[in-house]
């Protein structure tokens, strides 16, 4: 445990490390970049430019401090954390080197204001909080690679087949290249990628979510190219995916990881997703209609149109075969076919009205998943309606761990 003078310095100094974290996170990664250029491989490099990596380092530090003497309070963060860190392989000998960097960017940035007696708070900080990290990413890596079909780091596997499920997202069958048992999953949690991208210096490494149930001899996951747009580079992995990756390629991923997963309980679930958002609920709702075929779920999905609309008809049909589903649409732009068809219930968003308008009971559990800018207003709908903490769940794409406390 910490001593109580040490607590006293950090909590102490936590709001001026929470003005200066944008910063502070930028001049961490400079550095640790300096120090050790391989882990330019384990990072998502997009994220790294666009300053959201740095973003979540900033906010991953001062939330640990605000919680020092209460890491449990922070539990989803750490926990989301440990799963991503599980996935990419980092380990407990590359703690240290990265406390040190911490620290010197603390200094850097803060400049005299950084007394060593802080800094010296700050290493004694971290270096509990690393311990915290390190035994629950050792339980991890046990719990990975002990299960049936379970692995170690990254294994191949071959594109069995790809198929088009709207415009701009395309689903991508995988198979164990060894032909072995693959690991079995929670429906909700993701692979990750190490690709190689021809011409690309580093590898990039992706997570994208299982968009099926598990208890298949195959994986898939489903994913969206980013073709760029509004100043927003285009997508360099899954540009890659969708236009030189071929039926029977062969790319790398580590075993399923991730806490954003299904309950078991009976309790109604409601599906809440928007754009590639859809892809974990769809895992989600596949697995409730083959082993829980009396549990209510409603499933509201929302797109642009019906061209980038993914799984259309595939949760229309779980709709119109299964007593316990009902689904929902909202296009915020139909375009002509849209309107003079019937596939679609609402012109606009997911909000508030619609969700007390169409889910039977407000007790129910609530998973959603979607941009950014979309989860934050589910999330506010949510609170709104009084709906508790312990039954809203999401999935955030970006590494910023929770939302509307960035």
């Amino acid at each position: 445990m910490l001593d109580s003078k040490t607590i006293e310095i950090v909590q102490s100094t936590v709001p001026v490390l929470k003005e200066h974290s944008k910063q502070i996170g930028k001049r961490f990664y400079e550095l640790l970049f300096e120090k050790a250029p391989d882990l330019y491989n384990m990072f998502n490099q997009t994220n790294q430019k666009r300053g959201i990596q740095q973003e979540a380092l900033g906010y991953a530090v001062y939330a640990a401090g605000e919680h020092i003497t209460n890491l449990e309070a922070i539990k989803p963060v750490i926990e989301r954390i440990s799963q991503k860190h599980r996935a990419i392989g980092v380990k407990a000998e590359q703690y240290p080197v990265v406390g040190e960097t911490l620290l010197q960017a603390v200094k850097d940035v803060l400049g005299d204001t950084a007394s060593d007696e802080i800094i010296e708070a700050w290493g004694k900080a971290y270096g509990y909080i690393a311990n915290a990290f390190i035994e629950l990413e050792e339980a991890l890596y046990e719990e990975t690679e002990s299960q049936p079909g379970g692995w170690e780091g990254y294994q191949s596997f071959y594109i069995d087949k790809k198929v088009e499920e709207s415009d701009n997202v395309t689903s991508f069958y995988l198979k164990a290249k060894n032909e072995k048992e693959i690991a079995s999953y929670k429906a909700g949690q993701y692979l990750t990628l190490a690709a190689n991208v021809p011409g690309e210096k580093y590898t990039h490494i992706r997570h994208y979510s299982l968009s099926e149930a598990p208890g298949k001899d195959y994986y898939r996951i489903s994913v969206k190219r980013e073709d760029g747009h509004d100043g927003a580079p285009a997508g360099i992995v899954s540009n890659y995916l969708h236009k030189q990756v071929q039926t029977g390629d062969t790319l790398k991923f580590s075993a399923p990881a991730g806490d954003f997963v299904l309950d078991r309980s009976e309790l109604p679930v409601v599906l809440i997703s928007g754009g590639i958002g859809i892809t974990p609920l769809l895992s989600m709702l596949n697995t409730i209609v083959e082993n829980q075929p009396t549990r209510k779920v409603t499933f509201l999905h929302a797109s642009i149109n019906g061209k980038t609309h993914a799984f259309k008809e595939h949760v229309a049909q779980l709709n119109r075969n299964n007593e316990n589903v009902t689904s929902f649409i909202c296009y915020s732009s139909p375009n002509e076919g849209d309107r003079l068809g019937t596939d679609f219930d609402k012109e606009g968003y997911i909000d508030l009205e619609l969700l007390q308008s169409v889910v039977p009971s407000k007790e129910a559990v609530f998973y959603f998943c979607g941009s950014i800018p979309f989860m934050e207003a589910i999330l506010k709908a949510l609170h709104r309606w009084d709906i508790p903490n312990e039954r809203i769940h999401y999935e955030v794409f970006s590494p910023v761990a929770i939302l509307g406390e960035k």
